[in-house]
């Protein structure tokens, strides 16, 4: 009984070890395209024209805080 104790708590602990595993990439999957979101966002509002930007209410010093909230939901 004992043996199988030891066997079947190596395996909890290689599916506790997989679990962390699986939550470290998917952290970092969702860093790498929150990231993209950012950006893709400071790319298309830097393409714009002064005069674009302005019918949008934007000026160019608001930009970083608008991809940053586009991207993590929060400004800093």
């Amino acid at each position: 009984m004992a043996a199988l104790d030891h066997i079947h708590g190596s395996d909890r602990k290689e599916a506790g070890i997989r679990a962390k595993l699986s939550a470290f990439v998917a952290g970092i999957q969702d860093a790498r395209a929150r990231n993209a979101v950012y950006r893709q966002t400071i790319r298309e509002l830097n393409a714009l024209t002064a005069r674009d930007l302005d019918d949008l209410g934007i000026h160019r010093s608001m930009i970083t805080r608008i991809a940053r909230e586009a991207a993590y939901g929060t400004a800093k």
